[in-house]
């Protein structure tokens, strides 16, 4: 089993930046792909960004593409979320989670740990 923490969540004005940071503890000897989804208030989860185990293959929603970035630390067993440009529509609780494979993935289903969610609010 694989435990998940993220931190990093916070409150910044429009236009801001912030990084969030997840940390695997456990079983972590096995090679995962890793992904960011978020949940705004009365809306269902969505998909932000996803790594590969490598770190070479990435993919974004449309909706944060060229202003988020996604990169993980094997070594530290360590994936950050980069956010620049933040706009109040960012606002959310901030998930990470671990894929089954080290294959990355934006659908929900094959994620198989979640953490506990870190809150991010832009003020406009």
């Amino acid at each position: 089993q694989v435990q998940l923490v993220e931190s990093g969540g916070g409150l910044v004005q429009s236009g801001g930046s912030l990084r969030l940071s997840c940390a695997a503890s456990g079983r972590t000897s096995s090679n995962y792909a890793m992904g960011w989804f978020r949940q705004a208030p009365g809306k269902e989860r969505e998909f932000v960004a996803a790594i590969n185990w490598i770190g070479d293959i990435t993919y974004y929603a449309d909706s944060v593409k060229g202003r988020f970035t996604i990169s993980r630390d094997n070594a530290k067993n360590t994936v950050y979320l980069q956010m620049n440009t933040l706009k109040p529509e960012d606002t959310a609780v901030y998930y990470c989670a671990k894929h089954r494979t080290s294959t990355a993935a934006m659908r929900a289903y094959g994620y198989d740990s979640w953490g506990q969610g870190t809150q991010v609010t832009v003020s406009s």
